[in-house]
């Protein structure tokens, strides 16, 4: 099956998950196409929680095991959206 798997994290707690957050996207740099975050910021106040979406490339095994280790962080809500591309026209 050819797959687009596509990550959804919340981050509730930027300043305490992004450090630990960060390294686990660095180890699976390899298999992130595309990285896209986003969180409110104004001149007064940077927000504390932050959202990122990727789009996943390579195997899906490596896919498999980013998201294991990213569950395993306490701040971070994970959502996932596959799609099933073998049977697009």
């Amino acid at each position: 099956m050819q797959e687009l798997r596509i990550l959804g994290l919340n981050v509730f707690d930027r300043i305490k998950e992004a450090g630990r957050t960060q390294s686990v996207l660095s180890g699976y740099g390899h298999c992130i196409r595309t990285r896209l975050g986003f969180h409110e910021l104004t001149s007064e106040v940077c927000s504390r929680d932050g959202f990122i979406i990727l789009e996943l490339a390579g195997e899906s095994s490596e896919w498999d095991k980013l998201q294991q280790e990213l569950s395993q962080i306490g701040g971070l809500n994970l959502q996932v959206m596959s799609f099933d591309l073998t049977d697009i026209s």
